[in-house]
């Protein structure tokens, strides 16, 4: 049985632990918030950042839902089937997209990556909200503390994957008010 999780706007909440972008397998780069701080994971870049040091939380490179890029995806699926179907399933698959998660400190700022856990893109509105929540998590202990709590907890009682679009807004919105 896999475990509980769900993507809401830029986080991959997994029974209570709260990733920007996608939960990050192995090796492979990632970018866990804890409540001690931003955790790079991943070979690299493994490192913690304490909140208290931590002046901002950016995230660039983040791809925009939009109608090329679903043509795209659904282009390059039915390639993969054609060529699974001829030659048969090979290890050609493309690694997703990676997106820079910008951590600002006192001892400058560390660009780390994470792949992106949306196959077709964001959406602006919740690329805009993430952002905005993530720039709060940054207002102070009580603050980061209260809504990681949020959303931790919101986590460990979801099932059935991801929600649809307007309730990952909603919940944004509730996350970015609690935290404002």
């Amino acid at each position: 049985m896999s475990e509980p999780m769900a993507m809401v706007g830029l986080f991959w909440i997994a029974e209570g632990d709260v990733y920007i972008g996608a939960k990050p397998a192995g090796l492979a780069p990632g970018v866990r918030l804890t409540s001690e701080g931003v955790a790079a994971l991943g070979d690299g870049q493994a490192a913690l950042h304490l909140w208290e040091d931590v002046r901002s939380l950016t995230v660039a490179d983040v791809p925009v839902k939009n109608l090329k890029r679903r043509v795209a995806v659904a282009k390059g699926l039915a390639l993969d089937t054609v060529f699974n179907l001829a030659i048969g399933p090979g290890p050609l698959e493309e690694a997703p997209p990676m997106m820079t998660v910008g951590v600002e400190s006192q001892g400058g700022t560390h660009e780390l990556s994470a792949y992106v856990a949306a196959a077709v893109g964001y959406s602006v509105t919740e690329v805009d909200l993430s952002r905005t929540l993530l720039s709060r998590l940054t207002d102070g202990a009580a603050t980061m503390s209260t809504t990681l709590a949020a959303m931790s907890e919101w986590g460990r009682g979801w099932e059935g994957g991801s929600p649809r679009g307007a309730e990952r807004e909603r919940l944004l919105r509730e996350w970015v008010d609690q935290a404002g």
